[in-house]
């Protein structure tokens, strides 16, 4: 227990003071947790502590509590304002990727055509969080590129749900046992009616405005393990996260809601989401990662290859040349859900350590190269700036 308390003072210490760093070249600071998971795997003197059961009990909260605050950000009413374009451009350029995705991780990995598809759509989703620092930076937010940025990425939230619903089915049901499977339809629709019953008590939750913050949030907690602990049953855990955050924000008044959503990043961000991420980082195996370099490459050139091809088809004309380069560059940004999605096929054994090393190595390289390679073309292309609302294309 001693060497837990240690470990994360360090591991908290270093995550700020790298964290610090990576924001100068415009790399989000959780990503740094994720890098000292890295290189811990070079050089552990924690092993005994982060192959317990109490740091793996620690990681796989933070990624429940990221899950829940997706689910308790998602916008209803964004989504139902996106235009034509941009729904066209979002399946289009989305699955153009998968698509050649899932003809490598097929063909050349030699894996099932469902579970090539599975994980080469999860791999094409927008980490958009990302991108809006930069948009805001050079003020082309309600830029038609911007809104087209921030408009794909809200689409692709959608299915990026989508995929971790499928996933979690599939992993829930992989055994085929009867009983698994009943307790999968029946956990799943006592969290569905669950969360359809608290959306519908939007009158009572107002009787929330009058509880102090601390009672509140520990209903909010309440809640969230409640859904955890049915979830569970059926080992749906993800997606009852997922649901437990839809189900309070309709519940919870909007006024109380702006307070508690606060607490509830920050414990998240602060505490659980940087173990998650070293977790994530201490599982990649480096070894497949220097062994076949030649397929990481296949990966990162097939994927951002796919993005700017599809960017430049469906955008060109809309919005101009360089703006269909720098949507494809820009919407080539990973770490998002996707790294969720991929964890949990890896430890349910759906996929394999080399394929998980390989894209979530590509997703790394990505993080870096997408927010200094946009913001470089940004400044010397000299995108035209806006102050005024653009609609959506």
């Amino acid at each position: 227990m001693q060497q837990l308390f240690l470990f994360l003072a360090l591991v908290f210490s270093l995550t700020f003071i790298f964290g610090l760093l990576l924001e100068k070249i415009r790399v989000p600071w959780i990503f740094s947790a994720l890098l000292i998971g890295n290189l811990l795997v070079f050089y552990n003197p924690f092993y005994m502590v982060t192959s317990s059961q109490a740091f793996t009990f620690l990681a796989e909260l933070g990624m429940y509590f990221l899950l829940f605050i997706i689910g308790f950000e998602i916008d209803l009413t964004k989504m139902k304002k996106a235009g034509k374009f941009i729904l066209k451009s979002t399946f289009f350029i989305i699955f153009l990727e998968a698509f050649f995705g899932t003809i490598i991780i097929h063909f050349v990995l030699g894996y099932e055509l469902f579970i090539s598809f599975i994980v080469a759509l999860s791999f094409a989703t927008v980490g958009e969080e990302i991108l809006i620092p930069i948009l805001d930076e050079f003020k082309i937010i309600n830029t038609k590129l911007g809104q087209s940025i921030i408009g794909i990425g809200i689409l692709d939230d959608v299915l990026e749900v989508l995929i971790l619903i499928v996933v979690i089915f599939v992993v829930g049901t992989s055994s085929y046992a009867p009983i698994n499977i009943g307790f999968t339809i029946l956990a799943l629709f006592l969290l569905f009616a669950l969360t359809f019953g608290l959306t519908k008590l939007e009158k009572t939750g107002k009787r929330f405005n009058f509880l102090d913050i601390e009672i509140l949030f520990l209903f909010v907690l309440f809640v969230f393990f409640l859904f955890l602990g049915i979830g569970a049953y059926a080992h749906a855990i993800p997606i009852a996260a997922f649901l437990a955050g839809i189900a309070l924000k309709t519940f919870v008044p909007e006024k109380r809601l702006q307070k508690i959503e606060s607490e509830i990043k920050t414990m998240c961000y602060g505490f659980f989401a940087p173990i998650f991420f070293i977790g994530i980082g201490l599982s990649i195996d480096i070894n497949y990662v220097l062994a076949f370099p030649f397929l990481l490459l296949l990966v990162i050139l097939t994927s951002n290859g796919a993005k700017l091809l599809g960017s430049y088809l469906v955008a060109r004309k809309e919005l101009g040349l360089k703006n269909s380069i720098l949507l494809g560059i820009g919407l080539s940004a990973r770490f998002s859900t996707s790294i969720i999605v991929i964890k949990i096929l890896f430890e349910n054994n759906i996929i394999d350590n080399k394929l998980y090393s390989i894209i979530i190595a590509s997703s790394i390289i990505f993080t870096f190269v997408v927010p200094i390679l946009l913001s470089t073309l940004l400044a010397r292309w000299k995108i035209p700036r806006s102050q005024t609302p653009a609609k959506l294309p």
